[in-house]
């Protein structure tokens, strides 16, 4: 249990640290520093190999503990929980319930950074299509409508 509890705390660290890497992404897509994008999802990316990693040993120590509990292989942390006297079931559960809080609050940072991502997306399409002169709106299918160019007169004196 105590391997496990270790590994635990390593993928809740990591969790946390996705978090606090998702959250700076969304800062710098927020403020339009595109500049520092890449280097923010990578970031990210880094922080998800390690927590795959991480979870793989996670994987082999719970094994290793439902084998000594006499449990089935690839258990639940609930079914761990139920099968070992305190204090390992209150810190399992306490690893438990972070997980859970953590990766609810990843979820949500997430879903806003695609959000904000897909506005990116939009906008640089349409100003690609301003720039163009061949489409200012969209027909009820999603297609655009093609205007004509037209000829822009630009004030310079300002």
């Amino acid at each position: 249990m105590e391997k496990l509890s270790l590994i635990l705390w390593r993928e809740r660290e990591l969790l946390e640290t996705l978090h606090y890497r998702l959250e700076v992404e969304q800062l710098v897509m927020a403020h339009g520093q595109t500049r520092w994008l890449a280097a923010a999802a990578r970031d990210v990316e880094t922080v998800l190999d390690q927590v795959r990693d991480v979870e793989l040993m996670r994987a082999i120590a719970a094994d290793e503990a439902a084998a000594v509990l006499g449990l089935a292989p690839n258990p639940s942390l609930s079914g761990l929980i139920a099968a070992v006297d305190e204090p390992w079931s209150s810190i399992l559960a306490d690893h438990r319930d972070a997980f859970a809080a953590t990766s609810e609050a990843i979820t949500r940072v997430a879903e806003a950074n695609r959000g904000l991502i897909s506005a990116g997306l939009r906008a640089a399409h349409e100003t690609l299509l301003g720039l163009s002169g061949s489409a200012q709106t969209y027909t009820p299918s999603g297609t655009t409508v093609g205007e004509s160019a037209r000829s822009v007169q630009l004030d310079r004196s300002l």
